[in-house]
Formats: C-alpha cells, structure tokens, sequence
C-alpha cells in the first residue's frame, strides 16, 4: 500500500475470506494498515454459517451445539458459529449441495441423504455391516483409509467442494416402530416403510416398500398413512418426534444401519482460507464433539427408552432373528451387484480388510457383557 492510508470503500471491499487469508496474519505495509481503524477487523471472529438436517427440537441439534460450543471455546472467540436447524437456508436433504456451492459454510448431517448423487456415500454411515460395530468402522475412517476414499469420491470422482469428517460413533439403530407386531420377514413383508441410503434399497429387496423421508416428516407421513412403520435413529429422537404416539411396537437392534455417524460437511474454500490453527479447531472440534456425543447420547437414549416403555406403554423387543439373519443375506446379495462399480468395490474392500482383522480381536478379547449383566440385574433383559 506504500504508506497511503485505507479508505473506508477499501476496507468494505475486502471479504472475509481473503481477510481470513491475508488481513490477520498478514505482515509489512498490511500489517501497518490495520494500526487504525481497520484493526477492529482483526478482533472480528470468523462467523461460520452452519446447518443440520435436524429439526430444531431433535436431540441432533443438542449435539450438534456440543461441537459448537468446543469450537468456539477452543478458538477463544475467534469462531462464532451460526448453527441452524433443517429448512432454515435449504431442504435437510440438501445440505451437501448447500455447502459445495457456498450456500452455507458447513452442515450437520450423515451420508446417506446424499446417496441419491451417489451409492457410494453410504457406505461411509450406512453400509454393510460385516460385523463391525459403530466404533471399529468410526475407526476405519480414520485409520483404515476411510478419509482418503471419503476425500476421493467427493474431491475427485464427484468434483465436489467439499471437506467432510465423521463423528459420533451411532449405537445400532432399531429396526423401528410398528403399529403390529412382528415376528418374521412375513410380517414385514408389503409394509410401507421409512429409512435411509442403502438401507432403503436392503429393506425393499426384503419384500418392503420404502419412502425416504426427513426426520420431522415421519410422524406425520404415518398419521396420513403415507407409511405404516418407519425407523429414524434412536429412542430420543423417536420420542422427541412423537413416534409413541403413533405406534406401540418398538424393535432395537437391527442390520440395516448399525454403524452410522455423523457427517460434518465443510466448504473446501471457506476452509483452505482459514489460519491453520483455526484450521485444526474446526477439525479437531469434530473429535471433541465425538466423545462428547456418546457421553450424551447414551445418558439420553437409555432414559428415554425406560420413559417410553414406563410411561407411554410403548411394546420394546429386540428385532426377530429370522428377519436379522434375512438382513444378512439381503446385504450379501447387494454387496455383490454393489460392486459392479470398481470405487464401491475398492472401499468396500477396504471395509471388510479392516472388520475382518480388527473385529477378529475386539471379539475374541471382549468378555460377555450380557452374562456379567445378568448376573448383576438379573431377570431385566429379555430372554
């Protein structure tokens, strides 16, 4: 700037992402220039726009402020998040496209509710399960080589701008709510039914006809008889939805998603042009919020599940084995028309490398919880 001073048109034309990139750390005449009037812009914090798929009641946007809170605490200020519930700028289902043309910043969401631009997606939430748990497959993201295919499908097969991590390793989820009950693949067999990604496709090949729909659409599509039985998540969620209002047959455990997490979602250059340190917050944040996540999650899920049961009367089972083991086989069946795509293949490979030596030893080394806790709180669990 040799020396001259800022105008005030100068100092608005600058946008936050080359401030981001330039004004604060920048050094010489710049750094001059922010001596004055300009230095308010440097104690300004880096507003970042956020939404989730999850209606404003749910417990997701509890959880989704518990990795606002870190990341503005971490940051001491310098990160103001703007969390917004779904609908607020768009569609809960289209917050993948919101945030790779820059619509919002970043979004709170999982993978399946864009598998419809690509199959593959699903398989970073809701995929087959090989008989890893939500733990072992959050840990094959991060150290089995989930990242770079997550990074490769969206960077370079999808062209998308796009930064995306997960979070919050999800308990299994049930099966879902029936008005009757079931006791085998008959019993589910022509019902209309609601899920998600794969498991859309996993449950119609079982006989189901499947509507994929938000979570705040659900109760209400099955007052209509839109549908006639519908799983979202877990048993907070569920509640929150008013799910015992509509159905008293509660089905936990269940194939069709049992190793799901959160997809955090980051515009690719809202994040190149952060400092590296505010970089890392937002990153790290993820992980923070991850342990948190499952703290909460399971202090919720369990008591809300004892007030459905106690309170509204609500039937609580665990899904048939006919209809798990039918699952198994549905899933073998799709695994092998799944990779007719070579990228599906390659992280479905990568998938089962994993589960099949980590899983190995997390089976052999875990001890029956279910024995010590029915020696401890006998007659509690279902027999």
């Amino acid at each position: 700037m040799g020396g001259k001073s800022v105008t005030d048109s100068q100092v608005q034309s600058v946008s936050r992402r080359s401030f981001l990139k330039k004004g604060v750390v920048g050094g010489g005449a710049a750094a001059a220039a922010t001596l004055a009037a300009p230095a308010v812009l440097a104690q300004s914090p880096v507003v970042v726009k956020m939404q989730t798929s999850w209606p404003a009641s749910d417990i997701w946007m509890d959880m989704a402020r518990q990795y606002v809170e870190r990341v503005e605490k971490m940051s001491g200020g310098r990160i103001k998040v703007d969390l917004l519930p779904a609908g607020a700028v768009v569609a809960a289902f289209q917050v993948m496209d919101a945030v790779n043309d820059g619509v919002i910043d970043a979004a709170h969401s999982v993978s399946a509710y864009w598998y419809g631009k690509n199959k593959a997606a699903s398989l970073f939430g809701t995929g087959p399960v090989f008989g890893g748990n939500p733990t072992t497959m959050l840990s094959w993201f991060y150290q089995g080589g989930g990242r770079e295919l997550y990074r490769e499908l969206t960077q370079d097969n999808m062209g998308l701008n796009v930064v995306g991590l997960l979070g919050f390793p999800m308990p299994a989820q049930p099966f879902g709510w029936f008005t009757n009950p079931i006791s085998g693949v008959s019993d589910i067999n022509g019902l209309k039914y609601r899920t998600v990604g794969l498991a859309a496709d996993l449950m119609q090949s079982m006989g189901m006809s499947v509507a994929q729909l938000p979570g705040g659409e659900i109760v209400p599509a099955m007052e209509r008889g839109v549908i006639d039985a519908f799983e979202f998540n877990n048993p907070s969620s569920d509640m929150r939805f008013g799910a015992q209002d509509v159905a008293k047959n509660y089905y936990l455990g269940s194939y069709h998603q049992a190793s799901e997490a959160f997809e955090f979602l980051f515009n690719k250059d809202f994040m190149d042009d952060l400092d590296d340190d505010l970089r890392a917050i937002m990153e790290h944040g993820v992980e923070a919020a991850s342990t948190a996540n499952t703290a909460f999650a399971l202090d919720n899920y369990s008591a809300d599940l004892q007030k459905l049961q106690n309170e509204s009367g609500v039937n609580v089972q665990q899904t048939p084995q006919d209809i798990l083991e039918a699952q198994l086989d549905a899933w073998s069946e799709m695994i092998t028309e799944l990779e007719s795509d070579p990228f599906i293949k390659k992280v479905l490979d990568s998938q089962r490398e994993w589960v099949e030596r980590v899983t190995y030893y997390e089976l052999l080394n875990s001890p029956d919880y279910r024995l010590a806790y029915n020696h401890f709180f006998p007659g509690k669990l279902p027999s």
